[in-house]
Order: C-alpha cells, then sequence, then structure tokens
C-alpha cells in the first residue's frame, strides 16, 4: 500500500527532493527517479494526487547504505 500524503506543510520542510538526493549523490535526478522505481528509494509523496515526491534525510541514508559506487 503507497504510504499516504502528507497534510501539514511543516511537515516537508526537513525532507529532501529528487534534486536534493541527485545533488548530494553526484548523480542525475533520472537516476535517482529510476532508483526510486525499482524501490532502492523509500518516499513520501505529497501533494494534490501525490504527485510531487520527497525523500526523508533516512531513506536516502538507507539508500546509500545499500548501494556502493
Amino acid at each position: 500500500m503507497p504510504p499516504k500524503p502528507l497534510k501539514r506543510p511543516d511537515q516537508c520542510r526537513a525532507l529532501l527532493t529528487v534534486k536534493d538526493v541527485a545533488r548530494a549523490d553526484n548523480v542525475s535526478e533520472k537516476t535517482v527517479r529510476r532508483a526510486i522505481a525499482a524501490g532502492l528509494i523509500e518516499v513520501i509523496r505529497v501533494g494534490p494526487g501525490g504527485r510531487l515526491i520527497r525523500i526523508h534525510p533516512e531513506a536516502h541514508a538507507a539508500y546509500r547504505r545499500r548501494v556502493s559506487w
């Protein structure tokens, strides 16, 4: 079951965007989106219809521990 969208805007402040993760990992946004599609990065969908993707810093850290470059 997909995660429920967040209801309060202040819950989004500490969350990362796809662009943030791409910059931190020195990869393209497309690479991050592929990892998300493969289920390698846990995401939180926010906004109308859950279209916006946000990533909790702990989920990003877990992904980095699993993936070795």
